[in-house]
């Protein structure tokens, strides 16, 4: 039979890992990880336009970085309507 002490080590673990998830869901909707896409999304482009020779590649890598930058302003208005319209559907059990 499991005693109070097995159960507190359960408790813990389950504790540590709600801490690990929040800090995951944090970094994921930070400024600094968005930040940071968009800074190399800019400088892979960049390298790239470079490297086959396109003019003025470090203007141009400026549009896509920009892009990006968008999406991660409208995905969240999209993951709502996701989960509003089609994510319960699938995981409500039908009557």
């Amino acid at each position: 039979m499991p005693t109070l002490e097995d159960f507190e080590k359960r408790l813990e673990k389950i504790e540590d890992r709600n801490r690990k998830v929040e800090t995951d869901k944090a970094w994921e909707t930070s400024y600094m990880r968005k930040g940071l896409l968009i800074l190399f999304t800019y400088i892979a482009i960049g390298l790239y336009l470079n490297v086959i020779g396109i003019q003025n590649p470090w203007i141009n890598a400026i549009v896509p970085a920009i892009g990006f930058f968008l999406s991660t302003l409208t995905l969240p208005f999209f993951k709502d309507l996701w989960r509003k319209y089609f994510y319960q559907k699938y995981t409500t059990p039908p009557r």
